[in-house]
């Protein structure tokens, strides 16, 4: 059993159970797909724009809003275990619900999308894919839209 544990510490957007449920399906997903099968543990917390710009700016010494930021723990496919759930632990999605509705209308597909795709993207990123490298970024992509196809996420 997956814990997806989500904090909305903003204020800007109404988080609704349904929007809740999007984020655990989407980190449910990505981990079936990863065929990662152990039970894992991540965290997802829903922030301003003006607080991942801090985080965005403390962590990687950039200083401007970001839509999605990624903390992973483990390394080499290893991750330490919660010994009270016995859970693998992932590591941590930041996401800016203002940069994510304002992407949304900027695409032109729905918040929800917008943010089962900021969610999965973020959730291969606690798996050890990146997209430094352009190749590295098109195996990604690739995966991001098997899993936002599968349920049922496809672009618009």
């Amino acid at each position: 059993m997956n814990l997806v544990n989500i904090y909305n510490r903003q204020r800007k957007l109404a988080v609704s159970e349904d929007l809740n449920k999007l984020i655990e399906t989407c980190c449910n997903a990505s981990l079936e797909a990863e065929n990662f099968t152990e039970p894992a543990t991540v965290d997802v917390t829903l922030v301003s724009n003006r607080k991942i710009r801090e985080y965005n700016r403390e962590y990687r010494g950039i200083d401007r809003a970001t839509d999605v930021l990624s903390f992973p723990l483990g390394e080499g496919g290893e991750y330490d275990t919660d010994p009270e759930t016995g859970c693998c632990l992932l590591g941590d999605i930041v996401i800016s619900l203002e940069r994510a509705a304002e992407q949304a209308e900027e695409y032109g597909h729905s918040f929800e999308r917008e943010v089962g795709f900021l969610t999965v993207h973020s959730m291969l990123h606690l798996l050890g894919y990146d997209h430094i490298e352009e190749s590295d970024g098109e195996i990604m992509r690739a995966h991001e839209k098997k899993i936002l196809n599968k349920i049922g996420l496809k672009r618009d």
